[in-house]
Order: C-alpha cells, then structure tokens, then sequence
C-alpha cells in the first residue's frame, strides 16, 4: 500500500447503481472526487441491493474514502 505521509481524512457515503455493486462503487468514488481531491483509497463498508418483484433493482454500497488533508 502506497500511502502518503501525514494526516488522512475518512470519510463515509453511500454509492447506488441500478447496474452492480462494483458500479455503485465506482459512482460513490467518481461523485466524490468532483468535490475531494486526492482520495487515495476506498473501503467497502456494506452491501444491500432493494428487490422489487422478486429481482434487484438497486445495488447500494457504504464505503469509506480516504485521502490527503492538506
């Protein structure tokens, strides 16, 4: 693991996809780069997916990002 030295920020958020979990996990890192820069590693926290008529609908995924505080 390549991690910078000094402080760190973890944070926690939620991904959604209608397609996959790694998909959902993909959303919550690209949503949160828009805002965060250099976030440097991501930690799947939970998974759950919302059924409706006996087929998921939705992937959600908690993951914790972390990265640099400057």
């Amino acid at each position: 693991m390549d991690i910078e030295t000094g402080a760190h920020k973890i944070i926690e958020i939620m991904g959604v996809s209608p397609t996959g979990f790694e998909q959902a996990i993909d959303q919550a890192v690209s949503k949160a780069s828009e805002s965060i820069n250099g976030i440097t590693g991501v930690e799947v926290v939970r998974q759950a997916a919302d059924v409706r008529d006996g087929r998921v609908v939705t992937y959600r995924v908690t993951v914790k990002l972390s990265f640099v505080v400057n």
